[in-house]
């Protein structure tokens, strides 16, 4: 009984042409696609494998199965198509997407030679930065040393000036000291001479 008929006769017509058996899988290419039926039921002399294509091709369905295999051929066809235009979408959300990441340029390597100038451009920018930022800070560095030794000079010349000023002052204190001593002697002097006259007076006048 072959396969491509529209509707299976009553099997019991067809008894003769169809083994009703139990059917065994062939090991021998690891399918279940062929089979065989024990000995004694075909003839000897029989190439098995036209008898196993026989019952390949022999099995009995009934006539809804082909409108059921032809429901799920739609079925299979109008979601191969669903997935196709899902498939379409896609490409057409990543050429979107590309689009709007090449921002306006032809492929990704200006896009890339775009971005690398600007990245390149920006550094240059920092580096200039960087450079006029090293010329202030050196020159605040000048300016504070000119006025720190500014300062130390003035500290300096005010601690000489004082110096100088405790110098000339110790000098007349040491002036000051002796002309003291010089005023004691001449004043103890003339206590003496004054005791000498007083007593050579009263001796005298006596």
């Amino acid at each position: 009984m072959s396969r491509d008929e529209n509707c299976a006769p009553d099997p019991s017509a067809s008894a003769d042409a169809v083994y009703e058996g139990p059917l065994q899988p062939e090991i021998s290419n690891g399918t279940f696609h062929h089979f065989f039926v024990p000995d004694g039921d075909y003839d000897e002399t029989e190439d098995p494998e036209q008898c196993q294509m026989l019952f390949k091709f022999s099995d009995v369905y009934p006539c809804g199965a082909s409108e059921e295999r032809d429901s799920v051929v739609r079925d299979d066809f109008i979601i191969t198509k669903l997935q196709a235009e899902d498939s379409a979408r896609l490409l057409e959300s990543i050429g979107r997407t590309v689009a709007h990441d090449l921002d306006g340029e032809d492929s990704y390597g200006k896009f890339l030679q775009r971005e690398i100038s600007q990245i390149g451009e920006a550094f240059s920018n920092v580096d200039k930065s960087l450079l006029e930022l090293e010329v202030k800070f050196k020159q605040s560095q000048e300016t504070e040393l000119r006025e720190e030794q500014q300062l130390n000079g003035y500290v300096v010349k005010q601690v000489s000036d004082i110096r100088d000023a405790l110098r000339e002052t110790t000098d007349i204190s040491l002036g000051l000291k002796d002309k003291h001593e010089l005023l004691t002697l001449i004043i103890r002097s003339h206590g003496t001479r004054l005791s000498r006259l007083k007593t050579e007076y009263l001796n005298f006048g006596s």
